[in-house]
């Protein structure tokens, strides 16, 4: 079997700095072909002296190295400002994005459907890449079918950009086709936190909660690693790592 490879975008980020090792760490099933940043300028030394010992081509550049042609996957771990944009430009040339981003909207989801339909190659989108908290979701669908009430509480780091969570609105969007109404989300964002999340369910006399901890970023590479795999094999994007499981 041919190696998978990959582009890592926003490779100098918490997620995608994790990405990129877990990448190296795994030669036998993928090769990193490069690595984007958003202005090379702002690069390290140090940084930059572990690409070029790692042989990966650091740019700032997406569209050149998408353009290129080498390219099986596009792992999209930027900002929401060019998530929709980098994971578009991708389908268009034929490179399947695995979209770990947040800050897309209903109607870029899609866009970004029709355009991997177009392409007939494979795109998957995926709130949360732990397999717990995807895990978490899929029971908390379940459970919804037994329960009038709940609500969702969401912890991240304060430096996380957006408010509720992806994985919290992907949640409630699954509860609410068993409670036949929205599942308030209760956002929360402090330093010490990584990510974070309760459903909690209550009836009379009792309740249930299921929750999720990711206490290091590494838990998120299994998931990364799955969905390059799986993506390969589709023709079509899938919303939500549970879909592929």
């Amino acid at each position: 079997m041919s190696k998978i490879k990959v582009i890592v975008a926003g490779a100098l980020g918490r997620m995608g700095s994790e990405a990129v090792k877990t990448f190296i760490e795994h030669k036998d099933e993928f090769e990193l072909i490069g690595a984007a940043v958003r202005d090379l300028n702002n690069v390290s030394k140090e940084n930059l002296d572990f690409h070029k010992k790692n042989n990966i081509n650091l740019t700032d550049d997406l569209h050149a190295l998408i353009e290129s042609g080498e390219a099986d996957v596009l792992v999209e771990l930027t900002t929401p400002d060019s998530v929709y944009e980098n994971s578009l430009f991708a389908l268009k040339n034929g490179v399947r994005p695995v979209i770990g981003a947040t800050g897309l909207t209903a109607d870029d989801i899609k866009e970004l459907s029709k355009q991997a339909q177009k392409s007939q190659i494979g795109a998957i989108l995926a709130p949360n890449f732990a397999l717990g908290a995807v895990l978490m979701m899929r029971y908390a669908f379940e459970i919804s079918k037994y329960y009038d009430k709940a609500e969702i509480i969401e912890l991240h780091h304060d430096k996380k950009v957006d408010m509720p969570s992806g994985t919290a609105i992907k949640t409630g969007d699954l509860m609410r086709h068993s409670l036949g109404k929205e599942v308030p989300i209760h956002s929360v964002r402090l330093p010490g936190l990584v990510a974070k999340q309760q459903v909690i369910f209550g009836s009379q006399g009792e309740t249930l909660t299921l929750e999720h901890n990711s206490i290091d970023r590494t838990c998120f590479m299994p998931g990364i690693r799955l969905s390059c795999k799986k993506v390969m094999e589709l023709k079509q994007l899938i919303y939500g790592l549970e879909n592929i499981l």
